[in-house]
């Protein structure tokens, strides 16, 4: 399947985005931020941090008036209200974060999140001006059954029927290769690249553009070692970083291959 021409991507600017997952503490996250901080400037990525939510705030103030932004890992599909547990999207906003993830894979198997969920969560967050950065992926049994493009396609169809996609660059996708995460296991760049054509295809069918407007990572396993691969692949625009984030020098060299394949 043919990607977009690669002159294309070069209006799309890199984005990577650490996902901390349930990691985290006072003290080893400030040391951990201040540790990207003295890597070299990478001016041509957008680099995006996402800790645990108790640990927002913190964050927040310790990259203010930097090059780095915040983001939160899940959101609420509701506004207000009793829901305990629950974070809105407007209270991340006001906190000062600029993105969400949905959809992530492991909110999916472990909290049973449906397609209509994460859409409601993405739809939540738009509302609020928060970019989401909308997660897709297959397991490896769907993959071995050649249902890859089914399940992507379904996923991403429930989103896109549920928000206003006439705004350019309003949301980020992710896709993740479910059997590569935490498994040591990395979809080829060229494996990677297909997927990734299909759905800036996709994209495109839903509405003239928007596909080349829209910025999709990668997400499976991606480390130092193979991310120039996976980034000189024309429709792969970054990556949603998980291990790899906890660690400063890795991630930001990730961010730097990034910046690379970008400018």
């Amino acid at each position: 399947m043919e990607g977009f021409l690669a002159s294309e991507k070069y209006m799309r600017r890199p984005l990577v985005v650490g996902n901390w997952k349930m990691n985290g503490s006072l003290t080893s996250n400030s040391h951990l931020l201040k540790a990207m901080q003295s890597c070299p400037a990478i001016e041509g990525c957008e680099i995006v941090i996402c800790p645990p939510s108790i640990f927002l705030t913190q964050c927040l103030a310790e990259v203010s008036n930097t090059r780095f932004a915040i983001g939160a890992q899940d959101v609420s599909e509701h506004k207000v209200g009793a829901f305990t547990g629950e974070v809105s999207a407007a209270m991340l906003a006001e906190l000062g974060c600029k993105y969400v993830i949905v959809g992530h894979s492991e909110r999916r198997q472990f909290h049973c999140e449906s397609n209509g969920l994460v859409a409601r969560k993405a739809a939540r967050a738009l509302d609020v001006g928060l970019i989401p950065i909308i997660c897709v992926g297959e397991t490896l049994t769907q993959r071995e059954s050649g249902l890859t493009f089914h399940v992507l396609a379904e996923q991403l169809d429930a989103v896109l029927n549920v928000i206003d996609t006439d705004v350019s660059s309003a949301f980020v996708v992710s896709y993740e290769p479910v059997w590569a995460i935490g498994t040591g296991k990395t979809a080829t760049p060229e494996m990677a690249q297909d997927v990734h054509s299909m759905l800036r295809e996709k994209l495109n069918i839903k509405r003239p553009n928007l596909g080349v407007d829209t910025r999709i990572l990668y997400g499976g396993s991606i480390k130092p070692e193979n991310a120039a691969a996976l980034f000189s692949m024309p429709d792969i625009d970054g990556g949603l970083v998980g291990g790899a984030s906890l660690d400063g020098s890795m991630f930001m060299s990730i961010a730097k291959s990034a910046s690379d394949f970008g400018s």
